[in-house]
């Protein structure tokens, strides 16, 4: 069987994005968005064990796998930096590992709206991009935050479980900080980094309310805070954020949140035609027409707000699925099988 090393050399050189070992299967890569098999030869229950406790590094980081039944990391093989989660399946460890570019892309180079690379630019407030695993968001947060790196002289902070991509610190101070190592968790870090004199600050997932209300404060004392959520539109971010709290709270909460949310960029990886994956976002930015709508809980109509913002440099994930298709990226069929409303997708296609 491959070493990893290999395993990570082969897929780089495939184009694939992640690699599953999982006992009983041949090794498999995602390409395209689809599993293909590396090899066909099976992955044994004693290859599994030895790459469980290659990739854990230390006895302890194994013996936390084998009791807890999951562990996070990153580290660079074969000269990539790479994402790495075990997990137990059946009692046997499995590998889902995602292999990050080896440089940080330029923003501009991302196919995002145009909107988006003004916000370097901004000094306070919350940003979030959103979306499912898998599409993009690390490598956006990234790009945006290498920017600020080499235009802006700050002090940027980020929280990452795992850290996956690494700055090189130009005109900005930056520390990288690791949940698990060197804070023990995203809300307790989040507290301590208002103490360490930031103007950016990245929160890898806002996971709970104690972080979301913290995120809320850092905005509010004349922070820019960037965090992620695995919602599918602007709505659903700002509903996500108001419903960990309890029901009494949720008014002030919407109000506090009217007030410093500055954007939300949703993402969206969608096959191409011929091969390889185009991004599909939906970008809100936050008008004074739309603070009124998160303030007074009317976040239906946020989609038809951003739908209109198109001058301002906003757009729906419909209208970005059309103007794929228009540009012969990606199919028909593809589009109607992401679109929010498939009937106004299908109906544009066709002028």
């Amino acid at each position: 069987m491959m070493t990893i090393e290999q395993l990570v050399v082969k897929a780089k050189e495939d184009g694939a994005s992640d690699i599953h070992i999982i006992c009983g299967l041949p090794p498999k890569y995602r390409k395209s968005g689809d599993l293909e098999n590396m090899a066909e030869e099976i992955v044994t229950e004693d290859y599994c064990m030895q790459m469980a406790k290659e990739l854990s590094k230390t006895e302890k980081a194994f013996d936390e796998l084998m009791i807890e039944g999951e562990l996070d990391a990153a580290d660079s093989y074969a000269g990539n930096r790479c994402r790495i989660h075990l997990f137990k399946q059946q009692g046997v460890p499995s590998l889902a590992l995602r292999i990050l570019s080896e440089n940080i892309p330029q923003l501009e180079n991302l196919g995002l709206p145009i909107g988006v690379l003004d916000l370097p630019k901004l000094h306070k407030g919350i940003v979030l991009v959103t979306g499912e695993t898998g599409s993009g968001k690390s490598t956006t947060l990234a790009a945006i935050l290498d920017n600020i790196n080499h235009n802006y002289k700050r002090h940027i902070v980020t929280l990452e479980d795992p850290i996956e991509y690494m700055y090189k610190p130009d005109l900005c101070a930056i520390n990288q900080r690791e949940v698990g190592k060197d804070t023990k968790s995203f809300a307790m870090g989040l507290r301590a980094s208002l103490r360490e004199d930031p103007n950016v600050i990245l929160i890898g997932e806002m996971r709970d309310r104690d972080t979301i209300e913290t995120a809320i404060t850092a905005a509010e004392t004349g922070h820019l805070v960037f965090g992620t959520l695995h919602t599918g539109s602007a709505a659903d971010s700002v509903d996500r954020m108001v419903q960990v709290f309890p029901e009494a709270a949720q008014p002030q909460i919407r109000l506090q949140l009217s007030m410093v949310l500055q954007a939300v960029l949703t993402q969206q990886l969608i096959q191409k035609k011929g091969g390889g994956r185009a991004l599909a976002a939906e970008y809100m930015i936050v008008t004074d027409a739309i603070r009124n709508l998160i303030r007074t809980g009317n976040t239906p109509q946020i989609a038809n707000a951003v739908a209109t913002s198109a001058e301002i440099g906003g757009q729906t994930m419909d209208q970005a699925l059309i103007r794929l298709v228009k540009n012969g990226l990606i199919t028909r069929d593809n589009a109607l099988h992401y679109a929010v409303n498939k009937e106004f997708v299908d109906r544009n296609i066709m002028y």
